[in-house]
Formats: C-alpha cells, sequence, structure tokens
C-alpha cells in the first residue's frame, strides 16, 4: 500500500476518533514536517513547538482537513508554514514588549545586609542545635511543633532549646548594643 493510500485510511479511521490511526499519521509524517518548520523557525525547541501545534490543529480539526491525492502531507505543511509565522509574530511582539518596559532598578542583594551585625554574630556563636531551633522557630516562624518533625526531636526538645538559645542570644547582644549606643540613644 503506497502511503498516500495508507494515508487516506489513516485518516478515515482519525476522523472517527481512532488514536491509533492518528498515532500512524504522526509516525509517518513527523519527521518531513520537522525538518520543514526548520527552515522556517531559528531554533530545535521552536521546530519541536511547530510540530506539535501542527498535529495538535491536525487531531483538533480532522472534521475539516482536506486531503490532496489522498495525503494529509499538504495540509500539515500548510499548518506548519502558518503555525512557524504565528510562533515568530508572538515572539517579535514579546520582544518588542520587553523593549518597552523601564529598566529595573538596582537593587542590592539582601543577603549584603545581613552578612554581619551583632545580632547575626551572636547568632553564629551558638551551638548547632540551637542555631537550628532559632533559625526555624523565629527567623522562619516554623511552630514547634514543625521545628521537632524537621529536627527528628521531641517538641519539648525543641521549647527547652529555644528557651536556652533565647538566653544566651540576650546576653550576647545586650552587652554589645550597649557599647555601640550613645548616651543619647540610651
Amino acid at each position: 500500500m503506497s502511503a498516500d493510500a495508507a494515508d487516506a485510511e489513516d485518516w478515515e479511521r482519525s476522523v472517527a476518533g481512532d488514536g491509533e490511526a492518528f498515532g500512524r499519521i504522526f509516525d509517518r509524517h513527523r519527521d518531513r514536517i520537522a525538518r520543514h518548520s526548520h527552515r522556517l523557525v531559528p531554533n530545535a525547541h521552536e521546530v519541536d513547538d511547530v510540530v506539535a501545534v501542527t498535529f495538535l490543529e491536525a487531531w483538533r480539526r480532522r472534521q475539516q482537513v482536506r486531503l490532496v491525492d489522498q495525503s494529509v502531507l499538504p495540509w500539515l505543511l500548510v499548518t506548519a508554514t502558518n503555525t512557524a509565522q504565528n510562533l515568530r509574530r508572538s515572539a517579535r511582539r514579546h520582544r518588542a514588549f520587553l523593549e518597552r518596559l523601564p529598566e529595573p532598578p538596582d537593587v542590592s542583594d539582601s543577603t549584603e545586609s545581613i552578612e554581619g551585625g551583632v545580632a547575626m554574630d551572636a547568632l553564629r556563636n551558638l551551638g548547632l542545635s540551637d542555631r537550628q531551633v532559632v533559625v526555624l522557630c523565629v527567623l522562619e516562624g516554623f511552630s514547634t511543633n514543625e521545628a521537632a518533625t524537621a529536627l527528628g526531636v521531641p517538641p519539648g526538645t525543641i521549647k527547652s532549646r529555644l528557651s536556652r538559645a533565647k538566653r544566651r542570644l540576650a546576653h550576647q547582644v545586650r552587652p554589645l548594643a550597649q557599647l555601640t549606643t550613645t548616651p543619647e540613644e540610651a
């Protein structure tokens, strides 16, 4: 059986909703549509997009597709050409839109502002288990139960570590804060 006759038979079955017949048409013409699309769009992922949209449209509009000499290939090629043109037009509009947007303000990385400071130095001086609890419960806002689950310890352990860590932080931060405070601020 010739490819055109196979197209006609498989297309008739596809129109009736036979996905396997449509799959055979896809397998038969996919590479040809991809080669055609490669001439129309600049890169491989866009070629894949054109092929996918072409066959999606073929399935979606299968009742209206006209075969030429018992072949669906001409309809697929025209649809691939239109799809590639639509893709290029959409990309051009997107680029033009992006060019019209104002430049974003230069924003420094927020981690730079956290690098130092009395509180961060005090946090770094805590032991690992206390630091983990402070980070989870105080800085990240997790509940005692959530932190306990994350660390694999009972909630009571989290509560006692958090209490101990807060005391240690307070003892470390108060003397340092007093040194940096001017008499007017006190």
